[in-house]
């Protein structure tokens, strides 16, 4: 059965959890990590948004962002 499509926020805020397949891990090295942070910060800047926070974990990401 499909999950239920979620509801928007009604501030606008959104947490985006980005994980790997059975716990891979989500980067190779450094440079992977360096690179997923230029991309966002492309576009944060192209969608003109905020980003409040942000992890970077061995096998998952977490961040707090809003439009």
């Amino acid at each position: 059965m499909p999950r239920q499509a979620r509801k928007k926020s009604g501030r606008g805020i959104y947490h985006v959890l980005l994980r790997g397949i059975n716990r891979q891990a989500f980067f190779e090295d450094q440079e992977d990590s360096d690179k997923l942070l230029k991309i966002l910060g492309i576009y944060k800047a192209e969608l003109n948004c905020s980003i409040y926070a942000y992890c970077f974990m061995h096998y998952h990401v977490h961040r707090q962002t809003s439009p």
